[in-house]
Formats: structure tokens, C-alpha cells, sequence
């Protein structure tokens, strides 16, 4: 059976996967009530560990103390549970196709016209095609592993339903749904995910190269 994460973990952690979020939006993605989000933050808020932004861009954000705490929670979790070594494990076959992914965001978004790249208007459907199934494949090899996170930690439960709707959006033409932030695209269910791991582990994205 995976480990369920305490719903204080959740939010703080959901926080940190989404950053600035909407107490709803948060709840939907942790898979918690809403009241009881609406809750807890405010808890965390008297806390010090997240803050409330209003204005055009308004939501819920961690604090630097609540990124801390947040680590503690996770490292405390991750032993108890005896899961570290796995997860790991699973961290590296993921960064095995990352760079490949990042690569295939790129031709995305470019496309070679008489030997110049030129941003991608999607008016060429052999190009589209062909970035389209390498993204299939690189699900392919992605989802595994997200079905094995998810056995292991149920918070991680979610990510492949996402990807595999993310990607048949792509393949029924609504190009926005492979690279678009804002909404769950192919990229940002991907950078989530990144950080998910990154978090989980207790490793900080701009040395992961000196780390992995």
C-alpha cells in the first residue's frame, strides 16, 4: 500500500509543486476539501509559512520558512516510510528523459525554414506529426514511472492521469496543451513533477547536476 502523506504535508508540499495557487485549484490538485485547505492555510499563514498575494495575479504562496518546514516534513516522511532509495531510483530514470523532453519543447515551439529557425506556427503538419509521437514515446517511458511513484507514495498519484490527458488534448490539434503554461500542458505537469521529485529528495534544482 503507498504511504499517505498528512494533509499538513499536502498543502504546504502542493504549494511548493505549484507555486502562487488559489485555495480550489490547490485543493483539486491535493485531492483535499477545500474547507479543510481553506483551513490549514490559514494556520500556515499565522505560521509564517505562506502568504497571501492579492492584486492581478492573486493567491497563496510559501514563505522561506515554509519551504524549510516543508523539507523537514518531506525528509521525515521519505525515511519513515523506508523510501528513499526508491524513489531515488526513480528520480534517475526520469532525469534519463528529461533533456530529451526539454529538447522536444524546443522543436515545439521552433521549426527550420530554409535553414533558419523560425518560431512554430503549427501551418506545418509534418513537423507537428512528427514532434506529436516522439512526445508519445516519451510518455511512453514516463508513465511507468509515474505509476510506480504513486505505488509507493500516494502523492504522487495523479501525474500520469494528467500527462496522458495533456497529451491526447496535443493529439486531437489543441496545441496549446503541449507546452502553454497556466494551464496543466505536457510541460508544466512535467515541471511539476521535476520539482516533486526535486523537493522530495532534498534537492535544490540549480545544483541537481552536482547531486543526481
Amino acid at each position: 500500500m503507498p504511504v499517505t502523506s498528512d494533509s499538513g504535508l499536502l498543502v504546504i508540499h502542493g504549494l511548493r509543486v505549484r507555486g502562487l495557487t488559489e485555495t480550489p485549484e490547490l485543493a483539486v490538485v491535493i485531492g483535499m476539501d477545500e474547507g479543510d485547505v481553506g483551513a490549514r492555510l490559514g494556520g500556515m499563514d499565522e505560521a509564517g509559512y505562506v502568504q497571501r498575494r492579492d492584486g492581478r495575479m492573486p493567491g497563496w504562496m510559501l514563505t522561506r520558512e515554509g519551504r524549510a518546514h516543508g523539507e523537514v516534513l518531506l525528509a521525515a516522511e521519505l525515511d519513515a516510510a523506508g523510501e528513499r532509495e526508491a524513489v531515488a531510483d526513480l528520480y534517475r530514470r526520469f532525469l534519463e528523459v528529461n533533456q530529451g523532453f526539454l529538447a522536444l519543447c524546443t522543436d515545439w515551439q521552433l521549426r527550420t525554414v530554409d535553414g533558419e529557425e523560425v518560431i512554430n506556427d503549427h501551418t506545418d503538419p509534418g513537423h507537428d506529426a512528427a514532434v506529436i509521437a516522439r512526445l508519445a514515446e516519451a510518455d511512453a517511458v514516463v508513465q511507468p514511472v509515474c505509476a510506480e511513484l504513486a505505488g509507493r507514495l500516494a502523492r504522487f498519484d495523479g501525474y500520469g492521469r494528467r500527462f496522458g490527458e495533456a497529451l491526447r488534448r496535443v493529439e486531437v490539434g489543441e496545441v496549446e496543451w503541449f507546452t502553454r503554461p497556466m494551464i496543466d500542458s505536457y510541460h508544466t505537469v512535467w515541471f511539476e513533477l521535476h520539482e516533486d521529485l526535486l523537493a522530495t529528495l532534498g534537492i535544490e534544482r540549480a545544483r541537481e547536476g552536482v547531486q543526481a
